[in-house]
């Protein structure tokens, strides 16, 4: 399922992004490496990406000169000191209202013969073009902003906010959840931080629950995702870009940095951490309180902070 949000895009030039630019072309759309293509701008800032950066397919990549050279010979290198400023400063021409959230003025209280098989509670509104499945239902004093898709089967609790986001089938979203808000990105600078825009949204694909008082911002490049039959407890905080796969489960208060990828089956314990960037295997199990902040693999159980293979945390704790 797809759907547009209210990012205006407007058309744009690579060569009015970067004027030194001898090969220019109308821009597209902004994409991660690995999504680019034709006639996208795409970005590459750390050699971890390096796999990505060899086999995207984007006409123009904002780099640095000591990576440009992993980057297929077909596309456009622009050569920058700081990848992620120029980013956000070029997504912002193509997609101008990207780097705040306007409320959403379209929202109005629905309309019950277009939702005929979906129960609503009191004081529901509903942004234009919003698509319900049958047999939903969406509680009290909770806002749906422009644009987001729900589908069948779904119960939306009571006093939540969704916006930019896309729900699969017989999903289960209690009170006070804030979806598909700005992620926390900004680009330091002396005079004024650059805001990052958010051009992304939230995927909540079928039969997840997430329980009360969760946050999860939607993507900035990328999407941010929730797999398949994955559970949250209340208040985990899911920052931008993060993707988690099926049949996980996290505990109450864990936090995910932006950027990360936790694998299928994954067990979280509450109050853990996740730094950013980051990939965490299949079948990984975390001890609650972790912090973790470096890459684990496949089938392991960590513990501590930093976070470390279980027997290593028992032995260190008896010292």
């Amino acid at each position: 399922m797809s759907s547009n949000f209210f990012f205006k895009k407007k058309t744009v030039k690579l060569k009015e992004i970067f004027p030194n630019i001898v090969n220019s072309f109308i821009v597209n759309d902004v994409k991660p490496l690995h999504l680019a293509k034709k006639n996208d701008l795409t970005f590459f800032d750390s050699i971890r990406y390096k796999s990505l950066a060899i086999k995207t397919k984007g006409s123009a990549c904002i780099t640095t000169k000591q990576l440009e050279k992993y980057l297929p010979t077909n596309v456009v290198k622009i050569i920058v000191k700081n990848v992620l400023y120029e980013l956000a400063i070029s997504t912002k021409q193509i997609y101008p209202f990207s780097d705040i959230d306007y409320p959403d003025l379209s929202l109005k209280k629905p309309d019950k013969k277009k939702y005929k098989n979906v129960k609503f509670g009191n004081n529901v509104l509903i942004g234009n073009g919003v698509k319900l499945g049958k047999n939903s239902l969406i509680g009290s004093n909770t806002i749906i902003e422009h644009n987001v898709i729900i589908g069948k089967n779904c119960i939306i609790g009571s006093g939540i906010i969704l916006k930019n986001t896309i729900i699969g089938d017989n999903v289960v979203i209690q009170d006070n959840c804030k979806l598909g808000q700005k992620g926390f990105g900004f680009i330091p600078n002396d005079k004024k931080n650059i805001k990052f825009p958010h051009i992304g949204k939230v995927l909540i694909e079928d039969d997840v629950e997430i329980a009360s008082g969760c946050t999860i911002d939607r993507g900035s490049i990328d999407d941010t995702i929730i797999g398949k039959n994955t559970y949250l407890d209340n208040q985990v905080h899911i920052a931008h870009n993060v993707k988690i796969g099926s049949n996980c489960m996290i505990a109450g208060q864990v936090g995910f940095a932006g950027s990360t990828t936790i694998g299928n089956k994954v067990s979280i314990g509450g109050q853990a951490g996740v730094s950013g960037h980051l990939k965490i295997g299949n079948n990984v199990k975390i001890g609650g309180g972790s912090g973790v902040v470096k890459d684990i693999e496949d089938n392991q159980i960590v513990m501590g902070y930093p976070a470390v293979p279980l027997k290593e945390f028992l032995k260190s704790s008896k010292k």
